[in-house]
């Protein structure tokens, strides 16, 4: 096992984020070039950081903003698809990713909010299956890679919806087989080590098939499948790093 997958697999997520900040300095000049492109702060660099808790994958962490395939995927959705960074819009995002946090916050035009129960960059502490928020408060929800990780994904996701405004969106990406048609849960599994071995981490519950969007519509959901290899040429998923497999679902709450 590589240092950097012991490191991603041992110390907490907490800890995890905290010491990365001191890291990005030295890792954006080091890795700086011209090989990819992060489009979150538009630098590139000759190569990004492997990444991966059981496989890891090559060229992936971005060394600037340490983003990821699904946040490059995201923020290209949001900055070419949509108006997040230039109508108002008051924002509720769970478990917020360090590469949007500082970015999110500076946009005068968001009234953002973060929510969590562990993460240092929560405003809120809170539970995704109790969210203390009034009903359709939200013009945007984000919760990226959580749903996975809750066993009662339906009671999460029936709550994300109560919190969103009527005409409101949300991203709500996770960690999806697309060559799977339903998705693989069993919750007699319960070992860190087991559902490493059937989840693909020690901390997951599910690995959502495509039936994911039929969740998410049973929800109350209008789901739209923005799929990678739709919208961007082979040599933009190469320069991005994007996975060319990836669905990102936006996920509307009717008027």
């Amino acid at each position: 096992m590589s240092l950097f997958k012991t490191i991603l697999n041992v110390v907490p997520r907490p800890w995890l984020i905290k010491a990365s900040y001191l890291a990005k300095p030295f890792l954006d000049f080091y890795y700086k070039g011209n090989t990819f492109t992060d489009p979150i702060n538009q630098k590139s660099y000759r190569k990004f950081l492997p990444y991966g808790y059981e496989n890891q994958r090559e060229n992936v962490l971005a060394p600037g903003t340490l983003s990821l395939e699904r946040h490059r995927l995201l923020w290209l959705y949001l900055n070419n698809h949509s108006d997040f960074f230039t109508a108002p819009k008051k924002v509720l995002h769970v478990a917020p990713e360090q590469c949007f946090y500082k970015g999110f916050r500076k946009q005068t035009n968001l009234d953002y909010t973060t929510t969590d129960l562990f993460s240092p960059l929560a405003d809120v502490k809170a539970d995704i299956c109790d969210l203390p928020f009034d009903n359709n408060t939200y013009d945007v929800v984000f919760c990226n890679h959580v749903l996975e990780h809750i066993a009662d994904d339906a009671k999460a996701m029936s709550e994300l919806f109560r919190v969103l405004k009527p005409g409101g969106w949300g991203i709500f990406q996770v960690p999806q087989d697309t060559k799977r048609k339903n998705t693989y849960e069993d919750f007699s599994i319960v070992l860190p080590e087991e559902r490493q071995l059937h989840f693909g981490q020690y901390d997951h519950v599910r690995i959502y098939g495509l039936d994911y969007f039929t969740r998410l519509e049973k929800a109350g959901f209008t789901v739209k499948q923005f799929k990678v290899t739709d919208h961007f040429s082979p040599q933009e998923i190469e320069k991005f790093a994007l996975m060319r497999n990836e669905i990102l679902p936006i996920c509307f709450k009717e008027l």
